[in-house]
């Protein structure tokens, strides 16, 4: 196994997968809320390894060929992201307080499901981030090398959002004022935007 080349994978992984984003931002407030946080964090893991797989195994070049797959993407996702980034906003002026034992009644299983797959796959960035970018470093790795530099950012994937999952609880006494709500909510709102206006233009 070379190391060096798991290690890099693990570290450009990480520093892609680790910012402010959509994805991010909806499994924080699961874990917050405590809602089918296992399931969330499955998906999000399971979603960036098939992902990465993909860009390592050649993807990457196959989506920068088709401008045009590209640019409906974008477009997809930036409706997608900006309708829900209205409803962050909405939240964000109706704040409440996060009551253990008691906490805001969860979204039916089946809706939780679908929002995380449409946070993860109806945004371009992942695509450019996680195919085109991994995909293309990866894909100049020498024989096996490849694939030790994938399975390092894969790694990295499945670090990160089970430790974002699940340690969103210890935030739990942060959250138990309505104000931290709002302020996360509009963090969310303004980031969804901001995504969805790059897109756009």
């Amino acid at each position: 196994m070379d190391a060096a080349v798991f290690f890099k994978g693990m570290g450009l992984g990480a520093s892609l997968i680790i910012a402010i984003g959509t994805q991010n931002a909806f499994l924080l407030k699961q874990g917050l809320q405590r809602h089918y946080v296992f399931t969330c964090t499955c998906i999000c893991i399971a979603c960036d390894v098939v992902l990465i797989a993909a860009g390592v195994a050649g993807m990457g070049s196959l989506i920068t060929g088709a401008p045009s797959l590209l640019l409906w993407i974008k477009l997809a996702g930036a409706l997608f992201l900006l309708g829900y980034a209205l409803r962050a906003a909405r939240a964000a002026w109706r704040p409440a307080a996060l009551v253990l034992g008691s906490e805001r009644a969860p979204a039916s299983y089946m809706a939780v499901i679908g929002t995380t797959f449409a946070l993860t796959l109806l945004n371009p960035h992942v695509y450019l981030d996680t195919v085109v970018l991994l995909g293309a470093i990866g894909g100049q790795q020498a024989g096996a090398g490849r694939y030790y530099f994938g399975a390092g950012a894969m790694l990295a994937s499945a670090l990160w959002f089970a430790s974002l999952g699940y340690g969103a609880r210890f935030l739990a006494p942060l959250f138990a004022k309505p104000l931290a709500w709002r302020v996360l909510d509009g963090v969310i709102a303004v980031v969804m935007c901001a995504i969805a206006v790059s897109l756009l233009l």
